[in-house]
Order: C-alpha cells, then structure tokens, then sequence
C-alpha cells in the first residue's frame, strides 16, 4: 500500500495487496456475519492477510486536544481492517454508518464513526427518565450486520442437558416461555473518561479507550425471555451449574492485535439464574433497532455494557469465564501503579458490577451563568450490581458543603435503572466556581473524590464525583445587577466574559468619590 493511503479510511483509496480474499457468510440472510470461532484455518488466514499490511497507527488523542470535529474520531485503522477482508466486509463501514444516519438523531455526538460509539447532547439526555432510542448511546465493537430475522436461529450448546436450536418465532411464543419487561440502565465502562484523559492520560487505543463524556449511559424498557427460562428449556445446566458461565457470541467481527474474532463475553450461572440476563427483542415497545443488535440480544442488569452482546447468535455454557479477547484481555481495572511499563491481562480485575456514579448534565463546563442567587443543576445517579440510587448530594465550592436533591426532585426508583434529579442551587458567590455531585446508594456506597482516585491504565470506571467549572455572575447583588443593566442599555453582551469592553468601566467622579471613601491608594504615612 503506498505510503500515501496509510491515513486514508476511503474505501476507493484502500489498495489490495494480491488477490482481494474472500469469506463466505456463514448463514442465508445473515450479511456481514462470517464464522470465526469454529474455523481455526479460517482465522489464520485472516491473520497471515493482515499481516501483509502497514494499517496506520492509532491517531494521538490525549496528549493533544480532540479534533473540533463530528465524527471526533474516524477508526482509519478499523475500517481498513474490514477493507482487508475481501468483499464480505469491505461494505460494513459504510452499512454501519448508513444505520447511524438512519437510527440515531442528527445531533449525536459522534466520538468514533467506526467502530460507532456515539452519545447524545447533554442536556437532552436527563429530559426523559426512559431514553428515547434515537437518543440512547451506542458503543459498537464491530460493524453492523444485517440478519433476516425470518432467518434468525439462536444456537444454544456446551454444558446444558439438552442443546437446542431455537428461532425468533420459538422465543417469541409465550406457550414456550414467559415473557418479560424491564427497566435497565446500559452504562459503558468508558463513561466520562474525557475527565481521566484531559487530567491523566492512558492507553490510547481509540475504540478501546475513545474519549466518552458523560453522555454513555442511557435507559430503557426491554422485552424478550428471562436466559434462565431458556435454559430449563433446554434441559438446565450439567452438573447443576456449579462453576458454568454463559458465554455469549456476537455476529460482528472484531480484530485484536493482528487477530480475527466474533465478539465473544461471558456471565456467571449466578447472574443467570436470578433472571437477570434478558434475551432481548423489543426496547421502549419497538423492534431493537439495527445499530442496538436486532433482531436479538442479550441485557445484562447491572453489568459493565460491554457484556450485554448485540446481534446473538450463540449461547454456549462453559467452565469457568471465557477467554475469548473482549471477556479475558479488556476491561480489565488495574492500580494506579499499572501502566504502558508493567501492565499484563493477569494483574488487572474483570469490570462486571458497575460502581455508584452520577454526572451534571447541565450546567455544562466552562459555562458562564447569570443568575438570581440559585443555578439550575440536572444530571443522572446510577448504581450497578441491583443497587440503586438513595441520595444525590450537590456542592457549589468544590466539595466543602454539600446540599441533598430533595427526593420530589428525583425519578423513579428501580433495581436496575439510573435516577434522574434536578435542584436548584443556592450561589452567592461570584467568579469562578467549581460544581460538583455525589451519589449514595442503598448499600451505604458513594463515590472517590477525585480524578487521580479513580485512574487506571486503560481509563474504564470514571466513578469520581464529577466536578464542572462554571463562571457566576449573581445578578442579585447590586454592583452587579447595575452593570448588567449598563451593558443592556449599550447592546454589549456580559458573555463570553472573555470578550473586552470597549468602554470606561467607571467615570472619574465615581473613581475619586469612591478612593476618598477608601482613604485613597496610598498610606497616609
């Protein structure tokens, strides 16, 4: 490849070395979906193809500023990838963001085109307890591929008595299984880790680590089968379940560090077994949509997002956690110790429980407020692992005197789900300030104070209290009030602050009127 089309995520400018491979999907009505698991062969060459090629780096997003720029970032590397695989893939980057145009809502905050990891505007997202699924964030490993759900199959094998193939109809049919709804939040582990980068950077792979705000959180109405029902469908587990984990696999094809797989995670029986882990079809009372895993997926309650496996194909039960790449080698929490210098998949912890965490959504950072002695705060709590919020605590100076979200203020309170809450303020003081919120939830669990707390190498689990640096100007006090007024009469907006005035700020009568009253600049002797 000329050394020209290295940063080049154009389709038409991806030079194929030798002939172009090609990958049969592995099913009738399932385009984009190639077999990787089963097939070692297959596999290795597909990493003697990569191997061929000089795929650009990872670009530089934390030592820098990001790219004033929607799409922030492109995945240059990951649809070249695709590109590399012959004609059953080459098309996926773009399938992909044809769903992002046709699924998500125009003003989404694209902070990775491909693999497509997107999030809502800010404030948008604390208006509605349930969000919209336009709104709803999307953290995508791989490309979207398109399945016929006419023919649909879930295959269900390993350790259970009785292997099955099921069909959507078959899950759907509630003769079979019972069906059932809940309402669960779905938080990526990369949620506000613009806070850990833009103070303390890490590993800077860009879909592994891309740069989240606050916004990777959303919540929703699911529908579909408790995997526990399945499961008894098939016989139960071998042995009882002692020691098994389901391991879930998904249609999208993901590369790591040279090599080829399906998206593979996995959960304990425990998890199963108290039905929490939902088989799903429906979310907020409509079909999944393509770009959120249609026609079926699994929703892990609680769970680090990552788990909850979208376009499912197969269920396998296995001993022990799986050890495909996303399960055993990522999202891993290591010490603040742990870096480029001595990090190994061992000596970091598997993310499954999410911690206690909540965000301000608005006022937003750097924002400049006129107010009358009270600023409107609104955000989100959350809670993983079937705890749930109890308490939202505000601070207007960094953290010393704290202020408690009355409960009327607070949404509705779930097992599984975010609570939204609001409050206003109160702010006498003016200048710079810095915001800050905490949750506690029904386990006595709150949040680290700061950043520094809560960094890790690979930036998951941003679980400080987070913190907004906003400039108060209280037109409550008169000094104020007046010069508010001054720049009304004379047209001149008070923001940005940062914008001269191109006035005298004070007459000379007023200046010597008000140093006599000072006694002047100077001492008398």
């Amino acid at each position: 490849m000329a050394h020209g089309q290295q940063g080049s995520g154009k389709l038409d400018e991806f030079a194929v070395k030798g002939e172009a491979p090609y990958f049969a999907e592995e099913k009738e009505g399932w385009k984009g979906y190639i077999e990787w698991e089963k097939y070692p062969e297959k596999r290795k060459q597909a990493e003697e193809i990569l191997a061929k090629y000089a795929f650009p780096p990872p670009p530089e997003f934390q030592l820098k500023p990001l790219p004033e720029t929607n799409p922030i970032l492109e995945g240059v590397r990951w649809k070249q990838y695709h590109y590399a695989m012959g004609s059953t893939l080459k098309d996926i980057p773009d399938i992909s963001w044809k769903y992002v145009e046709e699924e998500k809502s125009k003003d989404m905050i694209h902070v990775l085109q491909f693999p497509y990891n997107g999030e809502p505007p800010r404030e948008r997202l604390v208006e509605t307890e349930i969000t919209d699924n336009k709104d709803h964030f999307v953290r995508n490993h791989g490309g979207i591929p398109e399945i016929d759900p006419e023919q649909f199959t879930l295959d269900i094998e390993g350790l259970v008595n009785n292997p099955k193939k099921l069909t959507l109809a078959d899950l759907q049919n509630e003769d079979l299984f019972p069906r059932q709804t809940n309402v669960v939040s779905l938080q990526c582990s990369g949620t506000r880790r613009i806070e850990q980068i833009s103070e303390y950077p890490g590993d800077g792979d860009e879909l592994i680590n891309a740069p989240w705000g606050e916004g990777a959180i959303g919540t929703a109405r699911w529908t579909g089968v408790s995997l526990k029902k399945v499961i008894k469908h098939c016989g139960g587990l071998k042995d009882g379940g002692e020691g098994i984990h389901l391991e879930f696999y998904g249609a999208d094809t993901y590369f790591k560090k040279g090599k080829v797989y399906n998206y593979v995670v996995s959960v304990p029986w425990r998890k199963v077994k108290i039905n929490e882990v939902l088989l799903a079809w429906e979310m907020n009372g409509e079909p999944l949509p393509k770009i959120h895993g249609f026609p079926l997926r699994t929703v892990v309650f609680g769970y680090i997002g990552a788990r909850s496996c979208k376009w499912l194909y197969k269920i396998k039960a296995i001993r022990g956690p799986s050890l495909a790449p996303v399960q055993a080698k990522e999202y891993l929490y290591y010490t603040p110790q742990v870096g480029k210098q001595n990090a190994m998949y061992s000596n970091g912890f598997s993310i499954q429980d999410m911690p206690v965490s909540s965000a301000i959504m608005t006022p937003i950072n750097m924002a400049q407020i006129v107010h009358d002695g009270k600023i409107k705060m609104r955000g989100w709590a959350y809670s993983g692992g079937g705890h749930w919020p109890v308490r939202v605590e505000v601070s207007g100076d960094g953290g010393s005197i704290w202020y408690e979200v009355p409960y009327e203020n607070m949404t509705t309170k779930y097992y599984y789900a975010w609570r939204l809450w609001e409050i206003d303020l109160p702010v006498d003081a003016e200048g710079w300030l810095e915001l800050c919120v905490r949750t506690w939830d029904n386990a006595m669990n709150t949040q680290p104070t700061y950043v520094r707390s809560a960094w890790n190498w690979d930036l998951h689990v941003t679980s400080s209290c987070h913190r907004v640096k906003i400039y108060s100007i209280n037109k409550s006090r008169p000094l104020t009030a007046a010069r508010l007024k001054l720049l009304e009469e004379k047209g001149v907006p008070i923001v940005p602050i940062t914008h001269p005035m191109e006035f005298d700020l004070q007459s000379e009568e007023d200046y010597m009127e008000e140093m006599k009253k000072q006694g002047g600049r100077d001492p008398l002797e």
